[in-house]
């Protein structure tokens, strides 16, 4: 296992635990103590990990985590996600693509197809999409926040409902059993919900981690998308609800279930 690929699944165990020793972390990944320390230590300068005595915990916050953080998390799953999504797409399509990770990698798996309209808050989608000469992009305007990469505002909602897409494509902070689609400000909610709501058809991308990830803001449910792509088949209770609301549901090794 690669470093960086080590350190994504101790933070994910870190995340779900609360705690994790340097000694159990050492045993379970089959790695010298030093090799662990070093984990720890890229993982506490990216401000993912804090030291507390014994071990390491995840620092006390309620906003997420950095974006170049993010994109070390999970990205073979996301990765998976956009090949299925990229798929779906036809060339001369037009899409809203939202705030976050898994947009930008499913960009990059767009980036050969041709003639696409690209309207997005996200600036590293809109720089990813300027590699390919056919694509017209409209990136929305206002106040970067740097540390998400992205631009939000109160006019978000104007930006996304000026336009009528083919396909609106965006990621969440987290998702409860009962369907609830979550994030981390009235923004990023406010964005989705209107991407939903001005797309003919509405893509939602989650890797299954976020089936265990703990975000604050309600809105939307994933019983009001179209098609749901996750690395994974989710548990029983969100199979029940996509099935009840007729969303495909597509994910990795399968040809999709509706």
């Amino acid at each position: 296992m690669k470093p960086k690929e080590r350190q994504a699944y101790i933070l994910e165990k870190v995340r779900q635990e609360k705690f994790a020793s340097v000694e159990d972390l050492s045993n379970i990944f089959e790695v010298t103590v030093q090799s662990i320390r070093k984990d720890i230590n890229d993982l506490c300068k990216k401000g993912l990990l804090r030291r507390i005595y014994g071990g390491v915990e995840i620092p006390a916050k309620t906003d997420n985590i950095s974006y170049t953080s993010r994109k070390i998390i999970h990205y073979d799953e996301k990765k998976v996600i956009a090949k299925m999504i990229a798929k779906q797409i036809p060339n001369n399509s037009s899409l809203f693509f939202s705030i976050g990770t898994t947009p930008e990698i499913i960009a990059k798996e767009l980036i050969n197809h041709e003639n696409l309209k690209i309207f997005t808050n996200n600036i590293n989608v809109a720089l990813v999409c300027c590699e390919n000469p056919s694509f017209e992009i409209v990136l929305h305007g206002g106040l970067i926040r740097n540390k998400h990469r992205d631009i939000l505002g109160n006019d978000i909602e104007k930006f996304f409902s000026s336009y009528s897409v083919d396909f609106g494509i965006f990621g969440v902070g987290a998702i409860e059993e009962d369907g609830s689609l979550l994030d981390f400000t009235h923004e990023e909610v406010q964005a989705r919900v209107t991407i939903n709501k001005f797309s003919k058809k509405v893509f939602l991308a989650a890797d299954s981690s976020k089936f265990k990830r703990k975000a604050y803001i309600r809105g939307g449910n994933i019983s009001m998308v179209d098609n749901f792509f996750c690395d994974e088949k989710p548990s029983k209770d969100i199979c029940k609800i996509l099935e009840e609301n007729e969303v495909k549901l597509t994910y990795a090794n399968t040809k999709g279930i509706s």
